[in-house]
């Protein structure tokens, strides 16, 4: 039997178990079946959540946490519809969502360690935006995400870069809610 060894995760950067790998593949196919053809708004934030529940994509979803905001944000209510159906809307908008860290930052990890795994794997994020996801607008939603708009730039991503922030903190919900509301119809106008 052969000595566990555990590899840099490209979805993320970090020293992956075999478990890790797993769950990130499972995502990544979950995302996958409601991306949209032609991305018109790439909601882009810094880590995936930790649950499962909190992952929009999750076929079995409960949408909590940053999912729930997400749908929120852009006037989608789950409640009494399937899970399928929720996310074909979201589909049809043009709309992903998506991470820089594609896994859940470690849970050990203090804030300098998650701005540390995001500033390394930053430009294989921005690659596979520019190359695969293709927006037309790239919305930074994390605050996480601010101390590196520069390098979120137009020309790093080929596509217009909005900072509109949203959170799970309930004191800021409801204001950066009716926030991204307002600024939503004319970044996806734009360039439609």
């Amino acid at each position: 039997m052969g000595v566990p060894t555990a590899l840099p995760c490209d979805g993320c950067g970090q020293l992956a178990s075999a478990e890790h790998i797993a769950r990130r593949l499972r995502r990544l196919e979950w995302a996958t079946r409601f991306r949209p053809i032609h991305v018109q708004a790439l909601l882009l934030s810094a880590a995936a959540p930790e649950s499962d529940d909190e992952f929009l994509y999750n076929p079995h979803g409960k949408f909590a946490g940053m999912a729930e905001q997400v749908l929120a944000a852009l006037s989608i209510t789950a409640e009494g519809k399937p899970v399928e159906e929720v996310l074909a809307e979201v589909q049809k908008r043009g709309v992903m969502f998506t991470q820089v860290l594609e896994c859940p930052a470690e849970a050990s990890a203090g804030d300098d360690s998650l701005l540390e795994h995001l500033e390394r794997h930053l430009p294989s994020a921005i690659a596979r935006v520019r190359r695969s996801l293709k927006p037309k607008r790239v919305l930074a939603v994390s605050p996480e995400l601010r101390p590196f708009l520069s390098q979120l730039s137009e020309a790093a991503l080929g596509s217009p870069v909005f900072y509109t922030p949203l959170s799970v903190a309930q004191a800021a919900q409801a204001q950066e809610i009716a926030a991204f509301r307002e600024a939503l119809p004319a970044l996806l106008a734009q360039g439609a």
